[in-house]
């Protein structure tokens, strides 16, 4: 099987039907699993299972106070669970363009966090609520 890298250069970030691609230079969707022991007495190594799944969404987002941008869009959005999509491309879903589709609960938000004479940027990590599904269509 040949290797086809993708250079991330037009990630699609949709939050709560809105698309913040073009405030954003970072994201992730890290998965995890709980490793659940069950190793039993005359083992002499550990065994595991998997238990719940969990993801969250990450980003690093610049920040834009303009009337109706992001800081008051994602503000409203504080302690709510919302629906969220990112693809590799803003191009439709494919099978090379896969969206991975869920829901977020905001908990958290700086609207304010940065250096004298640097950008005003936002790092985030909502953690994702039930299922995160791959979807190509």
């Amino acid at each position: 099987m040949a290797l086809t890298p993708t250079v991330l250069i037009d990630a699609y970030i949709l939050v709560n039907a809105v698309v913040i691609s073009d405030h954003g230079n970072k994201v992730e969707i890290p998965f995890s699993l709980e490793a659940l022991e069950d190793t039993t007495f005359g083992q002499q190594w550990k065994s595991r299972v998997g238990g719940l799944k969990d993801a969250a969404l990450g980003m690093t987002l610049f920040n834009d106070y303009t009337a109706a941008n992001l800081d008051s869009q994602i503000f409203a959005l504080f302690g709510t669970v919302v629906p969220f999509e990112i693809r590799p491309t803003s191009a439709a879903r494919s099978a090379t363009n896969p969206g991975y589709t869920g829901s977020v609960l905001v908990d958290s938000w700086k609207p304010v966090s940065g250096d004298v004479g640097k950008l005003v940027t936002v790092d985030v990590s909502w953690p994702t609520s039930g299922q995160v599904l791959r979807q190509v269509v």
